[in-house]
Parts: structure tokens; C-alpha cells; sequence
């Protein structure tokens, strides 16, 4: 099995910056789309955004202009650096990686426990 491990969560102050990190404890075989979510206790998961295997991002409206996605689907990395920060930006973050494991194994998503990130003064 394969672990989607997340770190460089905390605690920033209203207009800080934060980067996250993403990557897997086995490479896989391929990688379509590498992804963050965030979710507050009581909501439901939101999509942040995304890197594809041709490189392409992909962000919520919410969070454009301010975080910006990176990283490197061959070597099963990502990273979401994140600027201009608001309270309201408070959540889990999680990584999610969509693909395929090994030759054999059919596409699927395998997600990591996620990083909490707390914005406030």
C-alpha cells in the first residue's frame, strides 16, 4: 500500500504565507492529477487546486491569485505555497494523488490525512 504524507501546516497570523508539502511513500507507476483539499470541521471538502501530469494547474476562485501549486507528478511531489492568507483559510489540508499504483493496478485516488492550517492573530 502506498501513504500520501502531508507536512508544513501551523499556525500564521492574517497575511502570512505558509507552504505545504505532498509526496507518497512509494512511487507510483503514473500520475494523472496531484490535488489539494481543505475542509473544515462540519463542512464539506473543498477543492484548492491542482497540478496535472502535463503540468497544468487549476485553482478554486477562492484561493486564486494568493496560492500557487507546483511540483512534479514523475517524482510523486506537490507543493501548495500559500500567500495573502485569511482566517477564513483555517482548515485541514489534504493531498490527494490520482492514479495508477503500479502497471496492474487500476486508476484510483489515494489521499493523505491531511496538515491543519490555522490563520489567525
Amino acid at each position: 500500500q502506498v501513504e500520501i504524507m502531508e507536512s508544513g501546516g501551523g499556525l500564521v497570523q492574517p497575511g502570512g504565507s505558509l507552504k505545504l508539502s505532498c509526496s507518497a511513500s512509494t512511487l507510483f507507476f503514473g500520475v494523472q492529477t496531484m490535488a489539494w483539499y481543505r475542509q473544515v470541521p462540519g463542512q464539506e471538502r473543498e477543492f484548492v487546486a491542482s497540478l496535472n501530469h502535463f503540468g497544468e494547474t487549476n485553482y478554486a476562485d477562492s484561493v486564486k491569485g494568493r496560492f500557487t501549486v507546483s511540483g512534479d507528478t514523475l517524482k510523486n511531489t506537490a507543493t501548495l505555497e500559500m500567500g495573502s492568507l485569511k482566517p477564513e483559510d483555517t482548515a485541514a489540508y489534504s493531498c490527494n494523488v490520482d492514479g495508477w499504483l503500479t502497471e496492474s493496478a487500476g486508476r484510483k485516488t489515494y489521499w493523505g490525512k491531511g496538515t491543519l492550517v490555522t490563520v489567525s492573530s
